[in-house]
């Protein structure tokens, strides 16, 4: 029996924070669970055209007290995109903070509004290291 990757799943404390958060991203919701017996809702995102590895959050309707504050023992979701720097400025626009900036025209670092670090990696080669990113340094943990 051969192993497939599902998905990866993550707790969040505001769900739509987090779709926003997502979408903003790129990611597209492609499935919908609401469990009333449970009180729970799974959404599964994916990027267009690779519905196959989707994020699954996860909302506990009456809250979810045993969520920490910080989620780095998780590790970090990692997406490729085509223009680095384009993807970090959009973000910065909408208020993300670029925790580690992709100063090598290559790999950044953001957080979902749960803490979740999220690497964004260059597709194909890097691009030529610009500013204002060049000179920018980290904010927070990533």
């Amino acid at each position: 029996m051969a192993l497939r990757y599902l998905h990866t799943m993550v707790r969040v404390r505001d769900l739509e924070a987090s779709i926003a958060f997502y979408t903003l991203l790129g990611l597209r919701e492609k499935r919908r669970i609401d469990n009333k017996e449970g009180r729970f809702s799974l959404i599964f995102l994916a990027p267009p055209g690779q519905e196959e590895c989707p994020i699954e959050l996860t909302y506990n309707w009456d809250g979810d007290p045993g969520l920490p504050s910080d989620s780095r023992h998780f590790g970090h979701l990692a997406y490729g995109v085509d223009d680095i720097y384009a993807t970090c400025a959009n973000l910065q626009a909408h208020g993300v903070i670029i925790n580690r900036p992709p100063r090598d025209g290559h790999m950044a670092f953001v957080r979902s509004p749960d803490n979740i670090s999220i690497e964004l990696l260059q597709n194909g080669p890097a691009l030529k290291p610009a500013e204002p990113w060049l000179s920018m340094g980290n904010t927070g943990h990533w």
